[in-house]
């Protein structure tokens, strides 16, 4: 596989970023990821200051390759959590759930490499005007929390790719090689994968989540909450309060109510299948395995190639 602007801008071997999903990305899937020549990310989202400060520290010591965080812009610790990424000297940080413009330059004058998580064109076009390295466009196939517009990766990563000069990652909907080749064909220079490393040895979500994300089938996923922010997860006894408390036309507050506090933790951390919420994406009909996180960047990259090989050979006359 060829070096293209994502490889050079990380200095990764290849273009397979891992998602920093919360509850799933600790220091052991970050490194195997990295390790195994992608980019392993942490994902800060649920970790107090000090666990994500000894978690980057983990990371370090576990590999010598590239690595970043992922830190939502809602976060309650946000400022300390950004002084330990700068004391730390993290390479990269990927940002979401915010506006790209309150921290970026922050983190660039740190010489870190900065990209920011998108749902639209608009956004994206914001964040190339605050000045971030490179975009992550996420169709709202995508597992977890989803923007408003919900346009499927699809749709959104040409009319993206379109609109930006700077580099673009696909997410949403992606765990296999041949989805890998048909984002890139639609013009990403690299792919976020997340719910296919949920199903990851590495990954510190609780076996009961792997396993029921390796159990899921067409349609077992789906997206709710939008009144408080969109987020797609699994059909379970939570998901089913949320769509009867639905006919009763709730308020917010009442749909807060109902979710409570530490709802995913439960869930995808402490393998409560039924109380919990089962953050997960679309794509988790596709995969049928737990796997070393190395292996399944192998396996990515051997199918993008055979892909590649295929769709070279393909003629529009027979």
């Amino acid at each position: 596989m060829s070096q293209n602007k994502i490889t050079q801008l990380f200095n990764i071997k290849y273009p397979i970023i891992q998602g920093g999903m919360i509850w799933a990305s600790g220091y052991k899937l970050v490194t195997a990821v990295s390790n195994a020549g992608g980019l392993g990310l942490i994902g800060a989202g649920s970790m107090y200051p000090e666990v994500l400060r000894e978690h980057i520290q983990k990371t370090k010591a576990g590999t010598n390759k590239p690595y970043g965080v992922n830190v939502p812009l809602l976060y309650t610790d946000l400022e300390e959590i950004l002084e330990i990424i700068i004391e730390e000297k993290v390479p990269i940080v990927f940002t979401s759930a915010g506006n790209p413009k309150t921290y970026t330059k922050r983190l660039k004058d740190a010489g870190i490499t900065v990209v920011h998580v998108v749902s639209s064109v608009k956004f994206a076009l914001k964040c190339q005007e605050a000045g971030v390295d490179a975009v992550v466009a996420e169709g709202f196939e995508a597992g977890g929390h989803n923007g408003r517009e919900e346009s499927t990766t699809l749709t959104l990563i040409p009319q993206v790719a379109k609109a930006i000069d700077i580099p673009l990652i696909a997410a949403g909907g992606i765990a296999t090689g041949r989805a890998m080749l048909a984002a890139m064909t639609l013009g990403a220079d690299a792919v976020q994968v997340g719910s296919r490393f949920v199903a990851s040895n590495e990954a510190s979500s609780h076996i009961n989540f792997k396993n029921a994300v390796v159990e899921a089938g067409e349609g077992a996923t789906h997206l709710t909450l939008k009144e408080l922010a969109p987020v797609r997860m699994m059909r379970n006894k939570f998901w089913n309060e949320v769509q009867e408390l639905y006919k009763t036309a709730p308020t917010p507050e009442e749909l807060k109510n109902l979710l409570g506090r530490a709802r995913a933790k439960k869930g995808m951390f402490e393998g409560d299948l039924n109380d919990g919420e089962l953050e997960i994406g679309q794509v988790s009909g596709l995969i049928n395995d737990i796997l070393p996180a190395a292996q399944i960047v192998e396996d990515m990259v051997d199918e993008f190639e055979q892909a590649r090989k295929e769709l070279s050979n393909i003629s529009l006359n027979g």
